[in-house]
């Protein structure tokens, strides 16, 4: 019996417009991938940290934090072997910023070298769930996005290799380890 690993379907803002009428194509590069849109809203971190432990998501342990990011990113487990990762960022003013994007999941190997997409949408779906306002900022542009014209759609495509949990490849590393160094001092003794 074979578990079909799925495939990540989303859509990203790819034209946005501004108040002054300005409209502006989100840039997407081979190397940096999908130019990131930040969703803003005027909450605590504390209250935004209760909504999303509602909705399920955990604190991560391990992470590369980004300038001037509030306490812990947090993760919730999508369909293996995607998750979310969402990290808040003080933007002063009583703002906090929130920076949200789709990887594999920590639990494998595969999420050192895979593809990654940031994601407003399902951001904008938890936050009118708990009627939070928020806006769409544009860091490059340093405005709010005032409407999103069309959008790309964004395919994450399944790891080519099969996805490796590393947590047990550890344990069984260890006991090898282990095992060849008792055998190892036992001959010596």
């Amino acid at each position: 019996m074979s578990t079909k690993i799925l495939e990540y379907l989303t859509t990203y803002p790819k034209t946005v417009s501004f108040l002054d009428g300005l409209k502006h194509k989100i840039d997407v590069d081979n190397k940096e991938g999908v130019e990131q849109l930040h969703v803003v809203v005027k909450k605590s971190f504390e209250e935004m940290l209760k909504i999303f432990t509602e909705e399920g998501f955990t604190k991560v342990k391990f992470e590369h934090k980004q300038p001037d990011q509030i306490g812990h990113g947090l993760n919730l487990k999508l369909k293996k072997p995607w998750e979310m990762h969402v990290r808040m960022v003080d933007l002063k003013k009583g703002l906090i910023g929130i920076h949200a994007e789709v990887e594999v999941s920590r639990d494998y190997l595969q999420h050192l070298f895979s593809q990654r997409t940031p994601v407003v949408y399902e951001v904008e779906e938890i936050l009118k769930k708990y009627q939070v306002e928020y806006s769409i900022w544009h860091d490059k542009i340093k405005k709010n996005v005032h409407a999103i014209v069309d959008n790309y759609k964004v395919k994450l495509a399944t790891p080519a290799l099969p996805v490796f949990a590393w947590k047990p490849m550890l344990f069984v590393i260890g006991t090898v380890a282990a095992f060849y160094g008792w055998k190892y001092f036992n001959t010596i003794l």
